[in-house]
């Protein structure tokens, strides 16, 4: 796999060149770029199958080189430094990210899923998410990743998700189920502040949809769609709290 480099910091493109040729030899470097205008010569001069893109740069952001190249044909991993700018917005669209210093099992992930899922029109979906979500600030869409492709929904007719092991379940109010492939953790962190509440190890519940809440045996959960889900004895308190307070 031919794969390029956008970084504004030198010894950042060289620690990801040498993690790649420990961890990744599969993947060849073509070509480097310090910043968004380097990075659009760049581009118009190869095909790369992966793009490693900084956020944070110099003359931009690789948001900004997103917009101005629009659609290709190569698989996009943004690296940074940094948590904080942008990372929560490309969680919502479902894109691959890694944070710097860049941990080589994850490096070992991004380009294996790079490998096995090859360019589809769902990242450009993610992608064209993302623009509108940095534009807006706001979002009441979430990008889910499943194996064959990235489906966009409105958060409010997520009823429930549900862990298993390594996947997560998404219920909707119109029947239909989604299976990600991305645990429980990540999804109670990206929507803990829209109205969801994790209220056991292996649930977490929109509010919105919870009908009434019978405390006999630890807890219980009717939710609109007729679905019971338990609440944890840790966590019933703060359900309880939660539901007070709507």
């Amino acid at each position: 796999m031919n794969a390029v480099i956008i970084e504004d910091i030198a010894d950042a493109r060289l620690a990801l060149k040498q993690d790649l040729a420990d961890y990744c030899p599969e993947v060849k470097i073509i070509g480097e770029a310090e910043g968004v205008l380097s990075g659009i010569k760049l581009l118009k001069n190869c095909s790369p199958d992966i793009i490693f893109l900084d956020i944070q740069m110099g003359d931009g952001t690789g948001f900004d080189l997103l917009e101005i190249i629009g659609e290709g044909d190569a698989k996009v991993i943004f690296t940074t430094a940094s948590d904080a700018y942008g990372i929560k917005a490309i969680k919502y669209s479902a894109l691959e990210y890694l944070l710097k210093p860049i941990d080589p099992d994850e490096l070992q992930k991004a380009v294996q899923k790079a490998r096995d899922a090859g360019i589809s029109k769902g990242q450009q979906k993610g992608i064209e998410m993302l623009t509108s979500q940095l534009q807006n600030q706001q979002t009441n869409r979430i990008a889910l990743n499943t194996q064959d492709k990235i489906t966009v929904v409105k958060i409010g007719d997520i009823i429930r998700c549900t862990s298993e092991i390594n996947y997560t379940h998404f219920f909707f109010q119109d029947g239909s189920k989604v299976l990600v492939t991305k645990t429980l953790k990540e999804f109670d962190g990206l929507l803990s502040d829209k109205g969801f509440i994790r209220v056991h190890q292996s649930h977490l519940v929109n509010v919105e949809h919870i009908k009434e809440l019978l405390k006999a045996d630890g807890g219980t959960l009717k939710l609109s769609d007729g679905s019971s889900v338990p609440v944890s004895s840790r966590k019933k308190q703060e359900v309880i709290n939660y539901l007070g307070g709507m």
